[in-house]
């Protein structure tokens, strides 16, 4: 059904709401819709990863199952890879990335293919045993939802931008039942503000998809029941805080080596085979890397660490070493990483959140354990297995709120608030310290994408420079007389007149104060040359350059016009009033 023929449908409900429903109850009512919608879509998506995985399992005699776990991911990111191929063109987009692009560049719009396409994928590659998490592409499925509710349902752009929150703010609580991270994670990681009029229906969208996760799916990811926690373990808490720091840098830098890495790789079904047996041999020697892992996370929680080499070449030494579990969890917790990029660069489709938790749990786990082992103290590897899911969540993603609620909620640990604060602050500060960006935001801002800078940069990091060029300024060529030049003068409608070459190089600029003692000699009309008069221009601009930089440029040398270039080739003058004419006009849209 096209777009056209459902507004024709929807015309009458929405000319009877104009009359009978107030703006503030209709976005209320919609946020309700896209949070049912988006809850829905998660717990499909949830549910079916989950039936998926136990049919693979059961299929297989349990003899048998290591080999399978070696050949599953290569299945799942082949069939990704055809997916997204000759169903979706090629163009899959995996990655919140693309959702925050859309906000601060495209007036919150999302393509319709995304509310379908990113669970498809992401079922194919986590069903298989792909290594990466489940919640961006539940996020991009629900900020979809969100989007294109808005457009059918005819709300303003700014309520489009709060909707398309509302979608991705459910998505996150429906799959982990938590409303308050939910609406965090959109403000945090999505919206990058939160206003008042924002605040009521990311809430109500949140809780209405935490709703239905209830009704429809069993429990939430991890059970933790605590009650307190000991003041002489802080300076633990500062360690671990530390440590997931650091492991937050490495996971952040790693993953955009290997991005660009298998950006370099020739040929796509060269990248499903050699990518997909690399993750089969690292599942083969480390089972936990196999999908999410939240079964290995819910495992330590339950104080069941010895699970981490179950199925695994290591399983009959674990009880003859007692170091052989935590150089296991060393390493699975470093190789996380690893595996999520491999399923990522060879085609398949998820995300770093659920690999985050993943990797700070064990992290959580091997710094208790260590600290236990020493004999120097004694902590509890639980309380340190969330709190390193949060340090770690916070580092990676940037959202130190997001990762505070989220592991409370999930895992019942309110008692632990203050350790939380602790470990995510640390980790949050020395992460952004040493990678201001982060996994989500980093090849945005290398795209001149400033995202969660001031509202100053983002209002003009949504200006095209190319559409803002004004071209009806005369070009004049450097051999022209002076009478030539005054002839074009006199039917010119700018005093400013570019030199250019045959080539269409700019050689330089004219201006009518550097020729006004020369227009009123007519005895050097014939002999004055353009080159005589012009000057160099006093700096250009790339068309490609940002309108931050070209600003930035035109205060510090007090101009109010420079010429754009094209591969040098002259395109013609930016000014600074139609950048400041389009800049109120942005910011009139925005608050609308």
């Amino acid at each position: 059904m096209s777009k056209s023929t459902v507004h024709r449908i929807l015309r009458p409900l929405l000319l009877w709401r104009l009359r009978h429903v107030s703006d503030r109850v209709y976005l209320i009512l919609v946020a309700t819709l896209v949070g049912a919608l988006a809850g829905l879509a998660a717990v499909l998506l949830k549910n079916a990863v989950h039936w998926g995985q136990q049919a693979l399992y059961g299929w297989v005699p349990e003899q048998n199952r290591v080999f399978a776990l070696f050949l599953y991911p290569i299945i799942g990111i082949g069939l990704t890879v055809l997916y997204a191929r000759y169903f979706l063109g090629g163009n899959l987009a995996r990655g919140i990335g693309p959702i925050i692009y859309s906000v601060a560049r495209q007036g919150s719009v999302v393509p319709r293919s995304k509310m379908y396409s990113q669970m498809i994928s992401s079922l194919l590659t986590v069903t298989f045993g792909g290594s990466a998490g489940l919640e961006a592409p539940i996020s991009v499925t629900g900020s979809a939802i969100g989007s294109n509710v808005s457009r059918i349902l005819r709300v303003s752009r700014r309520e489009r931008r709060l909707l398309l929150g509302c979608g991705a703010a459910a998505g996150v609580a429906a799959i982990f039942n938590s409303p308050i991270a939910g609406v965090l994670f959109a403000v945090e990681v999505v919206l990058s503000e939160l206003s008042a009029p924002f605040f009521i229906p990311l809430l109500i969208s949140s809780a209405t998809a935490t709703v239905v996760s209830k009704l429809l799916f069993s429990g939430q990811p991890f059970v933790l029941i605590t009650t307190s926690w000991a003041v002489d373990t802080i300076p633990f808490y500062l360690l671990l805080g530390l440590s997931a720091a650091l492991l937050s840098v490495y996971m952040i830098r790693v993953y955009f080596a290997a991005d660009r890495w298998f950006e370099r790789w020739p040929g796509t079904f060269r990248k499903v085979a050699l990518g997909g047996i690399a993750l089969g041999v690292l599942v083969f020697i480390f089972p936990p890397l196999y999908g999410e892992g939240y079964d290995i996370v819910q495992a330590l929680l339950s104080g069941e660490a010895h699970r981490l080499t179950d199925a695994s070449i290591f399983s009959v030494y674990r009880d003859e070493n007692v170091w052989l579990l935590l150089l296991v969890a060393g390493a699975v917790m470093l190789l996380k990483v690893f595996a999520t990029c491999i399923t990522i660069g060879a085609g398949g489709n998820g995300g770093m959140f659920g690999s985050s938790l993943f990797s700070g749990a064990l992290l959580g786990f091997f710094v208790a354990r260590l600290i236990n082992l020493s004999g120097l103290f004694v902590v509890p590897e639980v309380h340190f297995v969330v709190l390193g899911m949060a340090g770690t969540l916070a580092g990676v993603v940037h959202a130190p709120l997001t990762a505070i609620f989220l592991i409370a909620e999930i895992t019942g640990g309110y008692a632990l608030f203050v350790p939380l604060m602790f470990v995510t602050s640390i980790s949050y500060l020395m992460t952004k310290y040493f990678e201001p960006y982060s996994v989500y935001t980093r090849k945005l801002v290398q795209r001149g994408v400033y995202v969660h800078a001031d509202r100053d940069r983002g209002l003009l990091a949504q200006l095209v420079l190319p559409r803002l060029v004004q071209t009806d300024f005369e070009p004049v060529h450097p051999d022209a007389t002076l009478g030539e030049l005054v002839d074009i003068f006199r039917h010119a409608t700018r005093n400013l007149f570019p030199v250019v070459d045959e080539d269409g190089a700019l050689v330089g600029i004219v201006s009518l104060d550097d020729m006004r003692d020369a227009l009123f000699d007519e005895e050097r009309y014939a002999t004055t040359r353009v080159r005589d008069l012009m000057v160099d221009a006093p700096a250009s601009v790339n068309i490609d350059d940002t309108l931050l930089d070209t600003l930035r440029c035109m205060e510090q040398l007090d101009v109010w016009a420079l010429p754009v270039l094209n591969n040098g080739r002259y395109v013609g003058f930016l000014l600074k009033s139609v950048i400041l004419a389009n800049y109120r006009h942005q910011l009139i849209r925005e608050s609308e």
